[in-house]
């Protein structure tokens, strides 16, 4: 099987609560925000993607299976940690004044986002694969 991993669902409680943090403090794009219809029922499709590229995400509020909150470990990179825990500080995102972590494949920290998903905002120490 040749694929790869092209959107990721986070599980968010207000979609446009969820899109004003990941553009405007995290600096994803918006590449589709339009509603659908599934099953009779209007739903929306907000699709966001990395500033650096890569795989995109889609804020979605359908999965019973997946309450706002429950994603945790996604890893996002930058180029200089302390830059991005400067900038996550003033935004004051949960988790950003937390003490840098450091580990044999980089350093990071752990954020939320207004709902609670968790992600690593890590600088690199060994290139990803």
């Amino acid at each position: 099987m040749d694929g790869r991993i092209s959107v990721v669902s986070v599980p968010v409680s207000d979609q446009d609560q969820a899109k004003l943090f990941y553009t405007q403090v995290l600096g994803f794009s918006s590449v589709v925000d339009r509603t659908f219809d599934a099953n009779g029922e209007d739903q929306r499709w907000v699709m966001l993607a990395p500033p650096g590229g890569g795989t995109a995400i889609t804020l979605v509020t359908w999965f019973e299976t997946m309450p706002p909150g429950s994603l945790k470990g996604m890893v996002m990179s930058v180029p200089d940690i302390e830059q991005a825990v400067q900038h996550l500080t003033n935004c004051g995102v949960a988790g950003a004044s937390e003490p840098i972590q450091q580990a044999p494949w980089g350093r990071w920290i752990v954020i939320e986002d207004p709902d609670g998903n968790s992600w690593v905002v890590q600088q690199d120490i060994v290139p990803p694969v």
